[in-house]
């Protein structure tokens, strides 16, 4: 127990949402539901954007018991406010900075999985300031290719560029969000995405949820995620139970290979029998439109005892450290 909350009828928690990434909407609009949802007679709650309030985080530092941060995309996920709250002492919800970090580089959490055993889709990474050849990759990966920044969520700056001419406007978007772009082969398939929560002595999955994009969306893009009624999300998923085990299988084994802690969800296509992982997220959306809520909900967990969940296991991921 945290020797500050001793003292307390309640816990404080210190809300961040917002920050300075290109998902800054969607990241305001989650720290509101989550807001929202939190049980005020268990928590005192302050809001922060790290936009603007990293001196007033500093300041009450003494005073927070816990930081829920729900930002994404770079500066939120990627490890930076997961530094700057252990420096200052500030326990928080799931993984640390190198687990942030693995995960957010595409690259990066592409060559972990593979270490674990894992399948992933062929890829190729460009660089800003080097020379490619657009016919090379297409020779290399097929067509059509999907074009994505290295760092980055939400599908922003993400495309499916189906001839040569469509893959150079696609990586020169891919370029405005990153100066690292991933291209990988496209796979058509069931797209379907599994969470994990707990800590290292028990952790497990929530069910699988099968994502159905709306005709009209090529893929599930920032408008189909964040748009009510664009996707149909189907929990559980309407897979066998061989698949589904496996399923489980590469999510603790993704979970695992990119040293995350207390939560997380992991992306994969279905081809036939065979299971490609595409990324793992280590701050899942927390809006109404999400997929972890959804998913904590099937499996009989309400939005305010998953963020309990979440609180104990940051408060306990910090009781370990400091015991070590």
């Amino acid at each position: 127990m945290n020797p500050k909350m001793s003292l307390r009828t309640k816990i404080h928690v210190a809300l961040l949402s917002g920050g300075i990434s290109s998902e800054r909407d969607v990241s305001l609009k989650s720290g509101q539901q989550v807001y929202d949802a939190l049980d005020q007679t268990k928590y005192d709650i302050t809001c922060y954007d790290p936009k603007t309030d990293l001196p007033l985080i500093l300041r009450d530092a003494g005073q927070i018991d816990i930081a829920l941060i729900i930002l994404h995309g770079p500066y939120g996920e990627d490890g930076t406010i997961q530094g700057f709250l252990d420096l200052i002492g500030i326990p928080y919800q799931g993984s640390g900075v190198l687990g942030s970090a693995l995960s957010m580089n595409k690259m990066a959490s592409k060559n972990a999985y593979l270490q674990a055993g894992l399948c992933c889709p062929r890829s190729i990474m460009l660089e800003k300031a080097q020379p490619y050849s657009v016919d090379e990759c297409v020779v290399e990966l097929g067509l059509p290719i999907v074009v994505k920044p290295v760092e980055g969520g939400s599908s922003i700056g993400m495309s499916i560029p189906r001839t040569s001419l469509e893959l150079k406007t696609a990586i020169d978007t891919a370029f405005e969000y990153d100066h690292e772009i991933l291209l990988e082969t496209y796979i058509q398939g069931t797209e379907l995405t599994c969470g994990a929560i707990g800590n290292s002595t028990r952790l497990e999955t929530l069910p699988i949820i099968e994502i159905v994009p709306n005709k009209k969306y090529q893929f599930f893009d920032y408008e189909a995620k964040y748009t009510t009624g664009a996707t149909d999300e189907i929990c559980p998923a309407r897979i066998s139970e061989k698949i589904a085990e496996k399923v489980r299988d590469y999510t603790i084994r993704a979970h695992k290979a990119l040293f995350l802690k207390g939560y997380s969800r992991s992306d994969f296509i279905l081809k036939n029998e065979d299971i490609y992982i595409l990324e793992t997220n280590t701050i899942p959306g927390m809006t109404a439109n999400s997929l972890l809520p959804l998913s904590a909900r099937t499996a009989g967990i309400s939005f305010s005892a998953l963020l309990d969940k979440l609180i104990e296991l940051g408060i306990e991921e910090a009781s370990l450290k400091k015991s070590n």
